[in-house]
């Protein structure tokens, strides 16, 4: 692929290896503060819900005023 050609084979190590690290990293540390953090995102779902249902009547008004 033309993207990897930009990119010297030392660089797409270290951005895999920066990006297993990362996730690994964020993995740990919201494990750590879940027991903490757990009260105060109550109620995080319907958000995430609510957001869902927002793109989904976007997107069908994007359909129906295509005509």
């Amino acid at each position: 692929m033309k993207i990897f050609n930009m990119f010297s084979t030392g660089q797409i190590y270290f951005a895999i290896f920066f990006i297993i690290a990362f996730v690994i990293t964020m993995i740990l540390v919201y494990r750590k503060d879940l027991k903490v953090l757990k009260p105060f995102y109550k109620g995080t779902y319907w958000v995430f819900v609510g957001f869902l249902v927002f793109i989904g009547l976007l997107f069908i008004i994007k359909v129906l005023m295509k005509d």
